[in-house]
């Protein structure tokens, strides 16, 4: 992978668009990124790390807080990335989402994130010519095409600030989470999951299957009555089942012989109750016999009144219908006087007329009334008519008022709505002036407050001259004595090196083991020591000096910018402007504030006025029509009024003479219909009573009371046949009894004994029932322990296969998980990272030896961690000076990059090689050069030199001076007010 070309806009600190050519900068395979802390160096990673990913690395990436603050409205985010992988040249743009001015109204409104990936040479087989567009599938192209993920991206290719320092310092378990995404190990932890859940869901079948065998072990020991022992649970099934066999033998012979005494008892009893029976009998046929005797004549009696009730039977139909009708006249006779007296009441005195002349009379009083009808509804009619006219005159009065009041209101309103014209112009016209008045109050503000910040600027900006002038006599006095300490030590290099030969020791320079004339100080003595603490000095002077350069250029550039923004103005004369202008607001705000009040009003009289005209036009209207419909509707009742007054005669009005006439009429009918009624019954009673007296000659009765005497109802008769019926076949049962031959011989006073026979039939059914439960109970609980016997046996021999297979599973749980018999506590996943880590370890040693001039090397530990705890991912450092292994906490801040670069470098190797990613032409290093001394420097710059071997990009990210000197070609970020640029130089 080889980056060509990076666009940034609206990105971060950069404002505007910012261009970044890799090629020209990478073209001596070695650039250097500088620039002012805060000045957007690391920004620039970012946006590659968006453009291919959509998102950055580090805790940045967390804030998702991308677009610079400085953009304008219609300025758009937006990052292009050009680069060369697996021989396809691309175009990445990428936009992410963020808020932005409504080009409408006010607010904000969201602007989506966007990606697209165009190819420039053409696209490869299997992909559109025209790109990609969908953020999901530029992102799975990306992934495809670099052979990694964002996470082993930002460690592969950007080595960030302090990243590797906190891995080479973490516990086991934050070094697993890193080299997990890595590596991507996931695999193996779903390993580890599966047996895990395999053991839970094996434990839980083993489990049910105990509980099972337990469950049919307690239903034996409830059926057996006793408690299962604590050993040997095999040979006490077989003893109870035995026992029970046992038991139902001795219950079958126990059986055989109650049964076979039963049978004998209940034959006696059998032959007792049957001589019982016959002498029963006969008594009951003799006791019978005499009953039926002493009642001879009452049955006699009831026979006599049976048959007088049937004769009556014939006639009693014809008397109740007599009866009926005699009560029927009565009832008509009653009624007719009635209608009389009601019709008397109306006045009219030809009640004792005939029927037919009452008829006559009804019709001619009927087809009068019929003719007041059409009379009646004008009637109503008129009453309406007389309260519309009323109501008529109301509302044309009312209208009339109405149109007065409101023709009183239109007048006064046009001069209310000029006068609220004139104070909506003034406060329009104050409002205008009331934005531009704010302007300058924001604007005199800002100036009264640089006025009063201009003596203190003035003052740090002589402050920071005196502290830049000593700062820059410290760092040369510093620099001077380094290097004198440098040449002296260089002078007495050969005393030094003589001072640690020994006699058979071979000299580093010649390799003698002879040693004839060592070399002794000439002078002041220097060691290394000595000189480390020079430099040190000479580098704190040289950060304090810049530190003052740049305390110093931001008091310049602070004093001018409020030099000018003062224009020579003094705080005086802008406070009282400032007064004056407050005066001015608050009174436009007072009238600009009215204004909407003001336009309300406005409106509001102009809608009134509207409405009071419409109002008044539709009173004048209303009252007009009014009154033309009480001319019309007058007329019209006055003419009825006429010919209701002839129609109603002496009546109070037509209705009332109608209701009178129907009235009468209706009188009349029911008058007639009485009389008729009366005689039509009248005429049946005359026929029923003949009808009565030749039915009691035929039944032989002389009057009506000898017969209802007689009558009796039918279930009274049918319950005196009934007793003649039984009383017949009772005696009849009785006679047939005595003649059957079984019972001849047997007198009515013998007596046989049965209730000893019945006890001792009870006492043998009962001793046979008890032995036939007793068989019954052995039966079943001998069948149900054989039952639970077999299912107890199955679930055993099935249990133990399966308890011996989730022992051999339980283990090698545990053994996949760290635990168990595993002696290092390694899980799989531990084992396969530490493996990977010991790679990295490998590699990282190879560049550590090199930059710590052979001095360290990583060693990598698979021993358990303390108190148990897993191991595996241990990496400390040993240390050939005293030839023993050192925690890497305990190096130095310099030996702690080197270390954390060596294995970050050695990172990227491994995981490039493990995910066949592309082949890496581009690599980025972030900060951390200032820890190092001059020679260490020059040994890691030797390192970077051997990785651009073969074409490779190395980019170093870094404030350090000296490697402006060292790296010739250069992208320098500047910092201002209004957005970070960037410029190459070489």
């Amino acid at each position: 992978m080889r980056l060509h070309r990076l666009e940034v806009s609206a990105f971060g600190p950069y404002r505007a668009r910012e261009i970044v050519d890799f090629d020209a900068l990478g073209a001596d395979g070695l650039f250097l990124l500088h620039g002012d802390t805060g000045a957007g160096k690391t920004t620039l990673l970012d946006a590659v790390a968006f453009a291919l990913f959509g998102s950055v690395p580090g805790a940045r990436g967390e804030v998702k807080r991308l677009r610079c603050d400085l953009a304008g409205a219609d300025d758009p985010t937006e990052v292009a990335l050009e680069l060369t992988v697996q021989g396809q040249r691309i175009r990445l743009v990428r936009s992410p989402e963020y808020q932005r001015p409504k080009r409408r109204g006010d607010g904000t409104t969201t602007q989506p994130a966007k990606a697209s990936l165009s190819w420039l040479d053409g696209a490869p087989a299997g992909h559109s010519p025209d790109g990609l567009i969908r953020i999901d599938e530029v992102g799975r192209t990306v992934e495809r095409l670099l052979g990694m993920n964002a996470a082993q991206f930002f460690q592969v290719v950007l080595l960030p600030q302090g990243e590797f320092a906190k891995f080479l310092r973490a516990d086991t378990s934050e070094r697993e989470r890193l080299l997990e995404k890595l590596f991507g190990t996931r695999r193996f932890a779903d390993v580890e999951a599966w047996f895990r859940d395999l053991r839970v869901e094996r434990k839980r079948e083993l489990e049910r299957r105990r509980g099972e065998r337990r469950e049919w072990l307690a239903r034996f020991a409830q059926v057996a009555g006793e408690d299962p022992p604590e050993a040997d649970v095999s040979t006490w099934v077989a003893d109870v089942r035995h026992r029970a066999e046992q038991a139902v033998t001795e219950a079958e012979v126990a059986r055989t012989a109650a049964v076979s005494a039963r049978e004998t008892a209940e034959q006696e009893l059998a032959g007792r109750r049957i001589a019982a029976e016959r002498v029963q009998r006969v008594r009951a046929a003799h006791q019978r016999l005499a009953s039926l005797a002493a009642g001879e004549a009452e049955r006699s009696r009831w026979a006599d009144e049976v048959a007088a009730a049937r004769r009556a039977d014939t006639v009693i139909g014809a008397v109740t219908q007599a009866d009926r009708l005699a009560a029927q006249l009565e009832q008509a006779r009653r009624t007719e006087e009635l209608r009389v007296r009601e019709l008397a009441a109306t006045g009219y005195a030809e009640t004792g007329a005939d029927i037919v002349e009452l008829r006559r009379h009804a019709g001619k009083l009927r087809e009068e009334a019929g003719a007041l009808a059409g009379l009646v509804a004008e009637a109503d009619q008129q009453h309406r008519d007389r309260r519309e006219l009323a109501r008529l005159g109301e509302t044309a009065a009312r209208e009339r008022s109405r149109a007065e009041v409101l023709s009183e209101k239109l007048a006064g309103i046009p001069e209310q709505v000029r006068e609220l014209r004139l104070r909506l112009d003034a406060a329009t016209e104050a409002e205008v002036k009331l934005e531009a008045l704010r302007e300058r109050k924001t604007e005199l503000v800002a100036a009264v407050r640089d006025a009063a910040t201009l003596p203190e600027a003035e003052r740090a900006l002589a402050k920071a001259g005196e502290d830049l002038r000593q700062a820059h006599e410290q760092h040369l006095q510093a620099r001077e004595y380094r290097l004198r300490l440098r040449e002296l030590r260089l002078d007495g290099m050969a005393a030094e090196l003589a001072a640690g030969l020994a006699d058979g020791a071979a000299c580093p320079v010649c390799g003698s083991e002879a040693h004839p004339a060592l070399a002794r100080p000439a002078g002041e003595q220097v060691d290394r020591a000595r000189e480390a603490a020079a430099e040190e000095a000479e580098n704190r002077a040289e950060s304090r000096r810049k530190a003052a350069e740049t305390a110093r250029h931001a008091a310049e550039t602070r004093l001018a910018a409020l030099r000018e923004r003062l224009r020579g103005r003094t705080g005086e004369e802008l406070n009282a402007e400032l007064a004056a202008l407050k005066e001015q607001l608050v009174r436009l705000a007072g009238l600009a504030g009215a204004k909407a009040k003001l336009a309300s009003k406005v409106q509001a009289m102009d809608e009134e006025a509207g409405d009071f005209a419409e109002q008044r036009r539709s009173a004048e209207q209303a009252a007009t029509a009014a009154e033309t419909q009480r001319h019309a509707l007058a007329e019209l009742v006055a003419e009825r009024a006429r010919r209701l007054d002839e129609a109603r005669g002496e009546h109070s009005d037509v209705g009332a003479r109608r209701e009178y006439l129907v009235r009468l009429v209706r009188a009349i009918d029911t008058l007639v219909e009485a009389r008729s009624a009366c005689a039509s019954v009248r005429e049946g009673l005359d026929q029923q009573r003949a009808a009565v007296r030749e039915a009691l000659a035929r039944v032989d009765f002389a009057t009506v009371e000898a017969m209802r005497a007689a009558v009796r109802d039918e279930k009274t008769v049918a319950r005196l046949e009934k007793q003649l019926s039984e009383a017949a076949a009772e005696e009849a049962a009785a006679v047939a009894t005595l003649a059957e031959p079984e019972l001849a011989g047997v007198s009515p006073d013998d007596d046989v004994d049965v209730a000893s026979a019945v006890e001792a039939a009870k006492s043998a059914r009962e001793r046979a029932e008890a032995a036939a439960a007793t068989l019954r109970a052995a039966s079943t609980r001998s069948d149900e322990l054989t039952g639970l016997t077999r299912r107890l046996e199955t679930v055993g021999r099935e249990l133990a296969p399966a308890e011996e297979a989730f022992a051999e599973l339980d283990a090698l749980t545990d053994v996949v998980n760290g635990r168990g018999q595993n002696a290092r506590k390694m899980s799989l996943r531990s084992y396969v990272l530490a493996a990977r880590l010991e790679e990295v370890a490998v590699a990282a040693t190879a560049r550590l030896r090199k930059m710590s001039q052979g001095r360290y090397s990583f060693v990598h530990s698979d021993a358990a961690g303390a108190h148990g705890t897993r191991g595996g991912l241990g990496l400390d450092v040993l240390d050939d000076y005293s030839g023993r292994i050192r925690p890497a906490k305990t190096l130095s801040g310099g030996e702690s990059f080197l270390a954390s670069l060596s294995l970050a470098l050695g990172l990227a190797d491994v995981v490039a090689a493990e995910t066949g990613g592309a082949l890496l032409d581009t690599l980025f290093v972030d900060e951390g050069f200032g820890t190092l001394d001059a020679e260490t420097l020059d040994v890691v710059m030797n390192i970077l030199d051997e990785l651009r071997a073969g074409g490779r990009v190395v980019g170093l990210v870094s404030h350090v001076e000296e490697l402006r000197q060292r790296i010739p070609t250069r992208l320098r970020v500047r910092k201002s007010r209004v957005g970070s640029t960037v410029e190459m130089t070489a």
